[in-house]
């Protein structure tokens, strides 16, 4: 399933460079206003080096930090404080949805740069993002049945079966026959995990390449400084959401390896694919607002239903927080800590 995720993320670097491309090729109408006092191309590029720079480094951070919690044993899956921080990193990763992508799609989508039949006549960010977490349902139900299926001799954490097969040859068949339904149990969690992490992954290199690219094609200097300090801040803390995924997931070194890599240069390689088309990109073009509208419609869509469904729900809902009402108001007061910042985020990105 690792393989299959990393060729979903191969494809959709292929498709954004092509409809990118062809956006450029597609962009003389509705011009963007060029004489701006803000326009300087020169400081513009310099202030992108800084921020692929300062993002790929941020984006690490974040991602690894949650990684190598199990050598701290208070940052451990099994503390509270565990639970508190992934809350306010899943409350991050619900205002991105709510307060950064869709706003922007609505803005692409109703531009007056776009005819006014059909893009003025019919909500589709709404109608995209309704089907993207359709989809995102879809695709987490399907996979949890196939890898389930695929994966009938259940799924134990690394580390795990070896503990089991010493109980099973010092204590006897018995004791290790005893333990069977908790390994199952464990084993169909760490599932839920897994597609978990990597449905989250998919949604989060999507809208990162969107992000990176609108920041590398604008030469506009004003925007781009409070920009670079957003997206680092931003970045990190949704990398902690995903790291914590990651971590839950009980990945092999290489997968975690190659998800962080992902997770942390998709951001630097839209800023990277921005500059490049900077000459011949326009942002107000038809063709650019359609597609990268409807890119983070479906980015909305998927983040929102991830946030509320597999990461919130499911920990609000589990036995954990359940046992603890103390332990649930931290983490609500987290979670609001996590989208009020990255709301108030929302008036510099």
């Amino acid at each position: 399933m690792g393989s299959s995720l990393i060729k979903l993320i191969s494809i959709f670097f292929i498709l954004i460079t092509i409809f990118t491309s062809q956006a450029a090729s597609q962009s003389d109408e509705c011009e963007s206003e060029k004489n701006s006092s803000c326009n300087n191309k020169s400081g513009a590029l310099s202030l992108k080096l800084i921020a692929i720079a300062s993002i790929l480094v941020t984006s690490m951070i974040g991602v690894c930090l949650p990684l190598f919690s199990r050598s701290i044993p208070a940052l451990s899956p099994d503390r509270n404080i565990f639970i508190i921080v992934k809350a306010f990193a899943s409350g991050i990763i619900l205002a991105t949805g709510f307060m950064h992508v869709l706003p922007d799609s609505f803005d692409m989508l109703w531009s007056p740069c776009l005819t006014e039949n059909p893009w003025h006549k019919f909500p589709f960010t709404g109608f995209v993002a309704m089907l993207s977490a359709i989809f995102t349902l879809m695709v987490d139900s399907i996979s949890t049945s196939l890898y389930t299926n695929k994966n009938k001799a259940e799924i134990i954490p690394e580390g795990q079966v070896a503990d089991e097969a010493a109980v099973t040859t010092t204590q006897g068949h018995f004791h290790g026959h005893h333990h069977g339904p908790k390994i199952g149990t464990e084993g169909s969690q760490l599932l839920r995990y897994r597609v978990v992490a990597m449905v989250l992954e998919l949604g989060i290199v999507v809208h990162s390449v969107v992000i990176g690219l609108s920041m590398g094609a604008s030469n506009n200097t004003c925007t781009i400084k409070p920009l670079v300090a957003a997206l680092c801040f931003h970045q990190m803390f949704e990398g902690m959401g995903l790291g914590g995924c990651i971590l839950q997931a009980e990945y092999k070194f290489l997968k975690k390896a190659l998800m962080v890599f992902f997770f942390s240069v998709t951001t630097p390689f839209g800023i990277a694919l921005g500059i490049a088309l900077s000459k011949t990109y326009k942002e107000n073009s038809p063709t650019s607002l359609i597609t990268v509208g409807l890119l983070n419609a479906s980015s909305a869509g998927l983040l929102i239903y991830m946030a509320l469904v597999d990461l919130l729900s499911a920990d609000f809902l589990g036995p954990k927080l359940q046992g603890s009402i103390k332990l649930q108001i931290k983490s609500y007061v987290a979670v609001l800590l996590g989208a009020g910042g990255m709301s108030l985020m929302a008036k510099w990105a």
